[in-house]
């Protein structure tokens, strides 16, 4: 990655971490604070920037452990309050957090035994209590963007504009004519209000606009797991189409375990990145 041009990861910590404040959460083999501080500091040393991240979306919060059933109660709020402010001191000079809170939706537990949504106010105060959190240690809030896509009205009038939005985009189109109809293909994402449902609607693609307009700062995230060369035409298309001043970088991401047998999968993502940057 170093080698390419790219400075910094988002690692997903999760139960990773033998956390002093929640040691219980740890699975076997996981780190050591001391083991994280120094790997943020090998890699800091190649010039790249090891970002946290804690997915609090009730979709991918398994990690949480016994946690991950008390979702909004006293109990989860002060864990919740324990681990990041463990990590803002592990993580002291690093000036972002990314809290997930992605695809938190009925299709996307609809295989789950246990499923848990939060909606409507609740939904907000839980992501205003984390905003809280992060910015109590010193650092920018980061999260992805794609609650925006069912709720376009509410996420323009209530998002703080001081989250930076890592909005995602992994399929082919690039031609905003054809977003419409792809969308319909794949399923009720359009750009219209819902018959009998306070919400509005963009599309994945459209959504880099609908942040634009907010005034956001972004992050956008191309991948290889859909389409191969999504993530250097996500890079060409936001450098003809989206204010450079809001653009904070660029992310790409392969979706598999860093296995062996994924090898050609996380080769094929730097190669992708690297014509990404020289396109920029």
């Amino acid at each position: 990655i170093a080698e390419e041009g790219g400075n910094a990861i988002v690692l997903s910590l999760g139960d990773g971490i033998r956390y002093d404040s929640h040691p219980e959460i740890a699975v076997d083999g996981a780190w050591t604070p001391a083991e994280l501080r120094a790997e943020i500091a090998r890699l800091r040393g190649i010039g790249i920037e090891l970002i946290p991240k804690l997915n609090f979306s009730t979709g991918h919060d398994l990690w949480l452990g016994p946690y991950h059933r008390q979702i909004s109660t006293p109990v989860y709020y002060q864990v919740c309050h324990d681990l990041i402010a463990e990590l803002g001191q592990i993580f002291d000079q690093t000036p972002w957090f990314h809290l997930g809170y992605d695809e938190e939706t009925q299709p996307h537990q609809s295989t789950y035994e246990y499923v848990t949504i939060r909606q409507h106010d609740l939904w907000w105060r839980d992501f205003q209590f984390f905003v809280n959190e992060v910015e109590s240690t010193g650092k920018r809030p980061w999260i992805w963007s794609d609650y925006i896509w069912d709720h376009l009205d509410d996420f323009l009038e209530r998002m703080p504009r001081s989250v930076v939005q890592n909005n995602w985009y992994y399929w082919k189109n690039f031609d905003l004519t054809v977003d419409p109809i792809n969308a319909e293909r794949r399923g009720p994402t359009l750009c219209e209000p819902q018959p009998g449902l306070t919400r509005t609607r963009t599309t994945p693609f459209r959504a880099y606009l609908e942040l634009q307009r907010g005034g956001f700062d972004q992050v956008p995230t191309g991948s290889c797991d859909v389409a191969d060369d999504n993530f250097p035409d996500t890079v060409r298309w936001c450098k003809d189409n989206l204010d450079h001043a809001h653009l904070l970088g660029f992310m790409q991401t392969v979706w598999r375990p860093v296995l062996e047998r994924y090898r050609d999968r996380h080769e094929l993502g730097l190669e992708k990145f690297a014509e990404g940057r020289a396109a920029w």
